[in-house]
């Protein structure tokens, strides 16, 4: 990208609706609620010709302490520090407060250009607030609607001296989509997802340590942590590389049963972490050590086997448990016994907090990720049918007969999906489906990863 810009204010004036109307899609979640946006969000923006790195923040706060505010400010304080240029955005129908004029004298004491933005001026209904922003003192206010669009031909005359002396750097010196997600791959070629980074969710119940287990991968405080539960609350992507391999990892919110789910925001978080799923490649489902495998644990891990993505538990706060052996046994038995159409999971104890154990995290999602791009030679495949039919035929049908299998073939992976053909596509029971997805991952290792199978039948060429 060709230069980056920040995008500050205090909190409810329109940030991240400014924010999805450069990047052009809904990736901030927006509210009326005061306070939505809690960690800092990167996107790949455009405006006509221009393009350039966007980051939402935390709504600022005069709050120096400990508290979860106090650490959202300081995830604005970097995203500033790392920005060409920051876009300060006030409420026009709500004036500038003392708030805002703080924050301005802020801004002016940083080695940051800064461009003024007055929100809500539809219809010139913040003209007055408009006018009043000259008291800031950092230049000629922009009028904007983030809502309707309004004032981006202002904001791009203001934005593009920045994008000149960006290609100017470029050039002198010789020279994805981050928050957005991308198709996982179900459809797409080898080629393409070679060339595509891994994308990697990192999902779980509330407080289970999963914006600490980004950051102690990431090698730097990104996501914002704490003790207090339900802190994220979008999904959040950020680029990151592991051995030469390209990764875009994605701390989601937590997830709690639905009859819990009351409010609206937690309604929205747990439809933006289901997204992140869904698109997904690999999911790492984090789970309390201290609490192993819950039942909104299973109903996560089902989700997730039911996308058809592949999964990894990762069990947290290991450091905590007293006898390791026990508790291992009992989370491999709630596998088996719960999760039957996904055998072989792979397990991954660690302490996110003090770094133990987290090295041995990524070769399980990359081995996990091989398995699921895996294809089955057509002829193996079929010599292994016959091997199967031969030792468990298939059941009697309902027309009375033995039903046939005349051959077999994958016909996609990512996940393993293979289409059986017969004189009549008639669906086989669950008990046969599971001799023959155990007999497939036996013979050709395809061990915790789901496992989809398809009845076809030949067209009658006398029809």
């Amino acid at each position: 990208m060709s230069f980056t810009v920040a995008v500050i204010g205090r909190p409810n004036v329109g940030k991240s609706t400014l924010f999805n109307r450069l990047v052009g899609k809904r990736l901030a979640i927006v509210d009326d609620t005061p306070g939505v946006t809690r960690d800092r969000r990167e996107g790949d923006a455009s405006l006509a010709d221009l393009s350039f790195r966007i980051f939402d923040t935390a709504g600022l706060e005069d709050i120096f302490d400990d508290s979860l505010q106090a650490r959202m400010r300081r995830q604005t304080e970097q995203a500033v520090a790392g920005a060409d240029v920051a876009l300060l955005l006030i409420d026009g129908r709500a004036g500038v407060t003392p708030t805002d004029t703080h924050f301005a004298n802020w801004l002016r004491a940083q080695n940051v250009p800064v461009i003024l933005g007055v929100n809500k001026c539809e219809g010139n209904q913040g003209e007055a607030g408009r006018l009043d922003a000259y008291a800031l003192g950092i230049g000629e206010p922009i009028a904007l609607s983030a809502e309707h669009g309004q004032g981006l031909d202002e904001l791009y005359e203001a934005l593009l001296p920045f994008a000149e002396a960006a290609r100017a750097r470029e050039k002198a010196a010789g020279g994805g989509d981050i928050d957005g997600f991308v198709d996982s791959g179900e459809e797409a070629d080898d080629a393409v997802i070679a060339d595509r980074p891994l994308q990697l969710a990192i999902v779980g119940r509330p407080n289970v340590g999963k914006s600490t287990l980004v950051n102690r991968l990431l090698g730097q405080d990104r996501m914002l942590t704490g003790p207090e539960a339900g802190i994220t609350r979008d999904a959040i992507a950020s680029e990151w590389e592991w051995q030469g391999r390209k990764i875009k990892l994605i701390d989601t919110a937590g997830l709690r049963r639905k009859g819990r789910v009351g409010e609206k925001l937690e309604s929205l978080s747990a439809a933006d972490t289901a997204r992140a799923i869904q698109y997904a490649q690999v999911v790492v489902l984090v789970i309390d050590a201290l609490q192993p495998f819950e039942k909104q644990d299973l109903t996560i891990a089902r989700n997730v086997v039911d996308e058809g993505r592949a999964l990894v538990v990762a069990v947290n706060k290991w450091d905590a448990v007293t006898d390791k052996n026990a508790t291992l046994g009992l989370i491999r038995d709630r596998l088996q016994t719960s999760l039957q159409q996904v055998r072989g999971v792979p397990v991954v104890s660690f302490s996110a907090l003090t770094g133990h154990g987290v090295d041995r995290l990524m070769p399980q999602v990359d081995r996990i990720f091989e398995i699921w791009n895996s294809r089955v030679p057509t002829g193996a495949l079929n010599r292994w049918m016959t091997a199967m039919l031969e030792g468990h035929p298939p059941p009697m049908g309902t027309h009375g007969r033995r039903l046939t299998i005349r051959y077999a073939t994958q016909i996609k992976s990512r996940p393993p999906t293979f289409a059986l053909f017969s004189s009549t596509a008639v669906k086989l029971p669950e008990s046969y489906l599971r001799y023959l997805m155990n007999g497939l991952r036996d013979s050709f290792g395809l061990d915790g990863v789901p496992i989809r199978i398809v009845t076809r039948s030949r067209k009658n060429p006398f029809v």
